[in-house]
């Protein structure tokens, strides 16, 4: 009898819960109940994925910057050397201090920014200082593709491991009083060579220091590369504020008073020069544009992206409805991507990733399901594409574009997923980036891994 009443108990739980989960599938459908037709469920990998490369991007004016030298086992090797345009001090007229004027030192500071990606532990850098040869204009916008032109005078370098998050002690220089020591946010400082100081700023003609374009054309610039023969290790890639300046620690004598003081020359804007050397491995995705891939490539840096199209499953889906006459509304359509197991054991996959798609001029424009003005969209958090430690998964809603797709209210001009910063909070983003320099493997239509690319669909079909 005991275990009559716990089978039976047993049951009426079970009745209970499959009652409930009932209506799942039809909750703010509108349907007409007559008509309806169950709901299911499509766990499916009729999805096509290819790796493609990410459109070439300007990488000027931005609010972190990236200096790489990174030989990463999967993806190879990617550079990224930094240009900067270097300002007057307040970027005005400049007049120099009266009195004698002598150098005690002079330093580039470059603070980090959030996103270093690599190894920050066995790798140690070294950077090199050098002048560039043609201008750097702030009112110019450069692409991550442009070589620059480098004097090849050596004005400085320094050897460093990456901390992007250790605070330093600097010596506070106070005018009239004695310095001190203050602790600061983590920064490199490397030395400059005073005699560039002294021939392109304290020796430069009134002319020169009345206009801070005269003084930008005739300094040029500088240009900050990480030496290759120098760096150990794996490397990696740091990202760092625009907010920079080359400080001039500096004596100044005035009727017989001596003082200590800093002029600093403010770094107005980077942009920088990216290269990525791909391997075979990489190559051969990149080549195919025929059949759907086994395994997808996702990197920083304007790299890679993915094309994903879903061309046999809406197929087939058209294909029933128009045989049976029904018609069919979506519950729920989620993009689950898992990274491949291995992949991320030494360097962690993307934070955050976007989709988006191309409208007819090709251009790219949200989802409806990323989109704040479509009524459909769940809102930003629901639409995905943020990384899960605990799954290892990205999962994207895409409920109403699908839907779109399958009434053809839509066409798919080309669908893609890729990396995005993971600064922006309040809108998804979309346009290609250098800010970001982490990348993903993900498992693309290999119908034997359990970690394939899957979209899962509840819908339901309605008799016409």
């Amino acid at each position: 009898m005991k275990f009559f009443r716990l089978d039976l108990l047993t049951l009426l739980i079970s009745l209970f819960i499959l009652n409930s989960c009932k209506n799942q599938d039809t909750i703010g459908l509108g349907i007409n109940s007559q008509t309806q037709v169950n709901g299911t469920m499509v766990d499916t990998s009729t999805i096509v994925v290819n790796t493609v490369f990410e459109d070439s991007v300007i990488t000027s004016g931005l609010t972190k910057v990236p200096l790489s030298y990174f030989q990463d086992p999967i993806f190879g090797t990617t550079e990224s050397n930094l240009a900067a345009s270097l300002s007057l001090p307040g970027a005005t007229a400049y007049s120099l201090p009266s009195g004698t004027i002598s150098i005690d030192s002079t330093r580039l500071v470059l603070r980090y920014s959030d996103g270093f990606y690599g190894d920050s532990v066995a790798s140690s850098y070294k950077l090199n200082l050098y002048q560039l040869k043609e201008p750097y204009s702030p009112n110019t916008s450069y692409y991550g593709s442009k070589v620059w032109q480098v004097n090849p005078t050596l004005l400085g370098s320094i050897t460093f491991k990456a901390r992007p998050h250790d605070s330093i002690k600097i010596t506070n220089i106070i005018a009239g009083k004695p310095d001190s020591l203050i602790k600061v946010p983590s920064q490199l400082r490397i030395p400059i060579d005073n005699n560039f100081i002294i021939t392109n700023f304290f020796n430069a003609s009134s002319a020169t220091l009345a206009s801070n374009s005269v003084f930008q054309n005739a300094v040029k610039g500088l240009y900050l590369t990480l030496d290759k023969t120098q760096t150990t290790g794996a490397g990696g890639t740091i990202m760092l504020s625009n907010a920079d300046s080359v400080n001039v620690y500096c004596k100044i004598a005035n009727n017989g008073v001596i003082d200590t003081t800093i002029i600093k020359l403010p770094i107005s804007q980077f942009a920088a020069s990216i290269n990525h050397a791909y391997p075979a491995t990489i190559k051969a995705e990149t080549d195919n544009h025929t059949t759907s891939a086994n395994v997808f490539y996702l990197q920083g840096l304007a790299g890679l992206r993915t094309k994903i199209s879903f061309p046999n499953l809406l197929a087939n889906l058209r294909s029933d409805l128009s045989k049976n006459h029904e018609d069919i509304v979506l519950n729920r359509a989620e993009l689950v991507i898992t990274p491949t197991p291995g992949s991320y054991t030494q360097y962690r996959p993307l934070p955050k990733i976007s989709m988006y798609r191309l409208d007819i001029a090709h251009q790219r424009i949200l989802l409806p399901d990323a989109s704040t003005g479509d009524p459909r969209s769940l809102g930003i958090g629901s639409f995905g594409g943020y990384y899960s430690s605990k799954t290892n998964q990205y999962h994207f809603v895409i409920t109403a574009y699908l839907q779109d797709l399958l009434l053809k209210r839509t066409v798919d001009y080309g669908t893609y997923i890729a990396p995005v910063d993971t600064l922006n909070k309040s809108t998804v983003d979309y346009t290609a980036t250098p800010s970001i320099a982490a990348r993903t493997v993900a498992v693309g239509s290999d119908k034997t891994s359990q970690y394939r690319i899957k979209l899962n669909i509840i819908y339901t079909k309605i008799k016409q």
